[in-house]
This record gives C-alpha cells, structure tokens and sequence, in this order.
C-alpha cells in the first residue's frame, strides 16, 4: 500500500509518460514512412464530404437549427436519465415526480419543433432562390 505522493501518483506518472510516447511515436512512424503528395485538391479544406463552393456566408434552413434542438433535447435527457436511474430507489417517489416534471418538459421542446415543420421534409417550405 502507497504511502507518500510520489507513490500514489507513480501509476498515473507511467501511464502519462507511456501514452505521450506511443502518441509521439505513432506520429514520427506516420512522418517518417507516409507519403507526402502535395496538389491543390489536397489543400483544400474540407466540409461534411461537401466541395467548398460559394460563399461561406450561405443561409441555411431553419429546419437544421430545429433540428439540432432536438439532438440537445435528446442529448440532455439521455445524460440526466442515467444519474436518476442510479439513485431512483433511494428518491422514490420524489424522484419520480421530478422525472414527470422534466419528460414534460422534453417533450414540450419536441412538440414545439414538430409543430414548427422541423421533422417534415417532404417539401421545402423555404426555396433557396427567392429572387435574392
């Protein structure tokens, strides 16, 4: 059993130094033995497996920012339900009423972005060009 700082903290010392060297290593491999072939497609940037055409200041649907509400909705509730799930037998129904309260409240964001048009792709409702 580890008595002193230096012996507790020795384990984490070695695991540290140990994955800073396979990191520097699998770079200098990679520097050393890979190819290196320069052209002006390989210097363009990269975007979503999209070519990078026009202006970066294009607009975008609002369907993509409603739908990235309900990845945060979603994101949410999936990092608060595990903690609630540990500790529900010691809440009890205390705990089960909070969950309710906040399941209602997921849902209202869901229904809010259903209501919007966000999960209706079918058609567009907003065409890209509207005589800009």
């Amino acid at each position: 059993m580890p008595t002193t700082y230096p012996e507790m903290y020795f384990p984490v010392i070695v695991q540290v130094v140990i994955a800073i060297a396979v990191a520097a290593g699998l770079i200098g491999i990679s520097a050393l033995l890979g190819k290196r072939a320069k052209s002006p497609l390989k210097d363009t940037p990269y975007e979503s497996g999209m070519a990078p055409v026009g202006s970066a200041a294009e607009r975008f649907s609002v369907k993509w920012y409603l739908v990235g509400m309900i990845f945060v909705l979603f994101d949410i509730e999936a990092v608060f339900l595990y903690p609630w799930a540990v500790v529900f037998r010691e809440l009890k129904l205390f705990a089960l009423g909070e969950m309710f309260v906040f399941v209602a409240l997921v849902l209202v964001g869901y229904f809010y972005v259903w209501k919007k048009g966000a999960l209706d792709w079918s058609q567009e409702k907003y065409p890209k060009d509207r005589g800009a």
